[in-house]
């Protein structure tokens, strides 16, 4: 199957089935699927997004952001929730180009681990035990998205490989992501050359450092999300199947 699902106005909508486990299952096709702004949805892309059959839907972003870009349609098929696990907003694009893509973000989505607990967790619990299939954004799909997706397949059990993998693939959609943001802002340019950019550094050093703080990715979420073992088996039966 085709990880990337296209859409006119969506750039990085993508299904997270596929990647294997160490015990040798699969996250099974079409249960959970990640993207940027659903806000975006209109047209055939609205028919498109509801015959995915979508009834959990996750908006990551701050209400502040929502109200300036809009939130998905309202939908009987589906239920919405607004967990804003970021709390420091900042400007990616105003950057200056001295600043190192990979050791910035990673540290940024640090502080999202620590700033945004209560919000991650209720991220994971909705994401277990909602209505499936689920989906979960941002604006951009990358950084609040690209962690939650992280902290989802670590938990499933699948390798740190294949986690940065998924992380990485958001590159094919920087160019529409850099569309949109100039589309908003005519006649100028981001500052930062790392805007879009999705790099596999930035997730390895985010993995590397939450290992050092709390042992490792499970570590973390037991300690500071009470992530227990009756959510990581919800998780597990949701979202796995046996690898063909």
């Amino acid at each position: 199957m085709n990880r990337h699902i296209p859409f006119a106005r969506l750039h990085n909508f993508r299904d997270l089935g596929g990647y294997p486990t160490t015990d040798g299952q699969a996250v099974r096709w079409g249960r959970i699927f990640r993207s940027d702004s659903l806000g975006k949805l209109g047209g055939g892309d609205w028919e498109r997004f509801l015959g995915l059959g979508v009834r959990t839907v996750i908006d990551l972003r701050y209400p502040w952001e929502i109200d300036a870009k809009g939130r998905v349609p309202e939908h009987a098929s589906f239920a919405y929730h607004n967990f804003s696990i970021e709390h420091r907003p900042y400007d990616q694009a105003g950057l200056g180009p001295e600043v190192e893509v990979g050791p910035f973000l990673a540290e940024k989505y640090g502080e999202v681990t620590h700033d945004g607990v209560k919000e991650l967790r209720r991220t994971l619990e909705a994401i277990a035990t909602g209505d499936a299939p689920v989906v979960f954004h941002c604006q951009s799909g990358k950084d609040r998205t690209g962690l939650v997706a992280a902290l989802v397949l670590d938990l499933l059990g699948v390798p740190e490989a294949r986690i940065v993998e998924d992380f990485t693939l958001t590159e094919r959609a920087t160019e529409g992501l850099l569309a949109d943001w100039r589309a908003d802002r005519p006649g100028q340019e981001p500052r930062w050359p790392g805007y879009g950019r999705a790099p596999a550094e930035v997730m390895r050093l985010f993995l590397v450092s939450l290992a050092q703080r709390h042992g490792s990715v499970r570590g973390y979420a037991r300690d500071l999300l009470g992530v227990d073992d009756e959510l990581v088996a919800a998780l597990r039966r949701r979202l796995l199947e046996p690898a063909s």
